[in-house]
């Protein structure tokens, strides 16, 4: 007998109503959703071009969701290290990053639920997903960001019609300071949310129909918290539960060797990410010292038979270059996945003939000043 859909804490077992918002367990702990059914092909919307075709594997069935077309990238199979390898191109999202995925499903949930503002803390792709979905509902929007943040990555929440406020100090102090708030605004975090990651699991139905109905060989994602990697996981498990897969793609989780905690954890045999001390990285996007899911994030890893890479900055950079002379014009923090392939390829981690899929995550449109510099200083 098929159980009614609920939130869970993972850590202890505890559920709540998933009709009732909310964003953390009485343990204040993030929340998952219960295991789903999922859908196999025959439950695909065909008549929807965007990641809604998918929405029967969605927790909760929403009447009139917010889209903007988001989902349904492309996926390019171009030349790399002597063989060839899948590039999924999630900055076609409309804010110009995956994370629209994940903003889309939560916020048409919450607002269904009767949420109309909503708190979101970021220092960019999460803010600028959150601020564009909330602009198209109608839903008041305000992002933290770090006081250090460049104002052109808050331009476009702003001019989405959200209030910004700055926090001082490090990330962790702006996400600290949301924590804080959340009791007078709801907190619906990128990180924290678990509707968030029943948006990013669309990228694993998305592929799955991709590569024609099958699952990849392996999948190569940038990491910082890890929505993505935890987004894959609940996709393909529930494809594989369904028999629509033979087994579960390797999940290889990529982060920048300044700030690596999830590689530290898994490279220590660990159950949750390891305290690090984060250097500044190109890779901004993926400089999250504690990641408030590295338990669900490292068992997700093992249980795909995959791991992590850390990669340098020499070789974000070269990645970066290597992608844009190729037409692949990415921001820096998504370079690591083609970095990571490199690495990954050549110790023979990803062998001849496999199908692999590196997920460029963010458009290079976003961070046009920083590679400016990076440009001028190889001249």
């Amino acid at each position: 007998m098929m159980t009614e859909p609920a939130y869970i804490d993972p850590v202890d077992g505890s559920t709540y109503p998933i009709d009732t918002p909310r964003w953390r367990s009485e343990a204040g702990r993030p929340l998952m959703v219960t295991d789903l059914p999922g859908i196999g092909r025959e439950g695909i919307d065909t008549g929807s071009r965007s990641l809604w075709r998918y929405a029967g594997a969605f927790p909760v069935a929403v009447s009139d969701p917010i889209t903007l077309g988001e989902g349904c990238t492309p996926l390019v199979r171009r030349p790399w290290d002597g063989g060839h390898a899948h590039f999924k191109l999630e900055w076609f999202s409309p804010s110009g990053s995956f994370k629209d995925r994940g903003a889309a499903v939560m916020l048409s949930i919450l607002r269904q639920q009767g949420i109309g503002a909503v708190l979101e803390d970021s220092s960019g792709n999460g803010g600028a997903a959150v601020a564009t979905y909330a602009a198209a509902a109608g839903m008041r929007a305000k992002i933290l960001v770090p006081a250090s943040t460049s104002p052109a990555k808050t331009v476009q929440m702003r001019a989405a019609g959200a209030e910004i406020e700055l926090v001082p100090g490090t990330r962790q102090d702006t996400a600290d300071a949301a924590v804080a708030q959340a009791e007078s605004i709801f907190y619906a975090s990128h990180n924290w949310q678990a509707h968030f990651l029943q948006g990013t699991k669309t990228l694993a139905y998305e592929l799955w129909e991709d590569l024609g109905f099958r699952a990849p060989d392996a999948v190569i994602i940038p990491c910082g918290a890890g929505s993505n990697v935890l987004g894959c996981d609940i996709g393909f498990r529930e494809l594989l539960a369904r028999g629509e897969i033979a087994r579960l793609p390797r999940l290889y989780a990529v982060q920048p060797a300044h700030c690596a905690p999830l590689h530290a954890g898994f490279a220590a045999g660990a159950e949750a990410a390891l305290p690090i001390t984060p250097r500044p990285t190109l890779a901004e996007g993926a400089s999250i010292a504690q990641p408030v899911r590295g338990r669900e994030v490292l068992a997700a890893l093992r249980r795909s038979g995959g791991g992590t890479v850390a990669v340098s900055e020499e070789a974000i950079e070269a990645a970066l270059h290597r992608l844009a002379r190729s037409g692949l014009y990415v921001e820096p923090t998504c370079a690591m996945a083609a970095a990571a392939l490199t690495d990954l390829t050549g110790r023979g981690a990803i062998r001849a003939g496999e199908t692999s899929v590196a997920v460029l995550t963010g458009t290079g449109i976003k961070s046009t000043p920083r590679i400016a510099d990076l440009l001028d200083a190889r001249a």
